[in-house]
């Protein structure tokens, strides 16, 4: 296996292998029982995520898609971390796949002045709960988040971190 992963701003060709990559994580991995057309932001990433200061990004090795991650930007410099993921075959430090996906993210947002980063996840993601604390995200309860955050129904724990 080939060692070297790029980050790449999402294009259309990208479009099967962010599906290919999301859908088994969710569903075989974690028993979420939920398909491509129940989460329509996969279905056109343009206009959900790459908009205001949000964006959409891919990890990259060899040609295949292997990490995703976007931002939502939610208004008043606020913005929603969704859609993390990385094919398991990559995770770890050994790639730090997850480390380059986020630091691509944390940049993006910095140079679009948002504020507040939001992101909700599942009580069964327990390594991206490490993952997301050990890089300055805070726990916080739905009262605390903004109106505009959209939230999902699997969605339990819930983040923010501030610049």
């Amino acid at each position: 296996m080939n060692n070297t992963v790029v980050i790449e701003r999402f294009s259309a060709a990208d479009q099967r292998g962010v599906v290919e990559v999301i859908l088994p994580i969710q569903n075989q991995e974690f028993g979420i029982p939920i398909t491509e057309h129940q989460q329509p932001d996969l279905s056109d990433i343009p206009q959900f995520y790459q908009q205001g200061s949000g964006d959409f990004w891919v990890a990259k090795s060899c040609g295949k898609v292997v990490g995703t991650l976007g931002l939502k930007d939610i208004g008043n410099a606020q913005a929603a971390l969704r859609k993390m993921f990385v094919s398991a075959s990559y995770r770890g430090r050994e790639f730090g796949v997850a480390a380059l996906l986020l630091n691509t993210l944390l940049q993006h947002a910095q140079s679009k002045n948002v504020r507040d980063i939001f992101l909700g996840t599942t009580d069964k993601f327990l390594a991206a709960h490490r993952f997301y604390e050990k890089n300055g995200f805070e726990e916080v309860t739905v009262p605390e988040l903004p109106q505009a955050f959209p939230r999902m129904a699997v969605d339990s724990k819930f983040y923010k971190l501030t610049f």
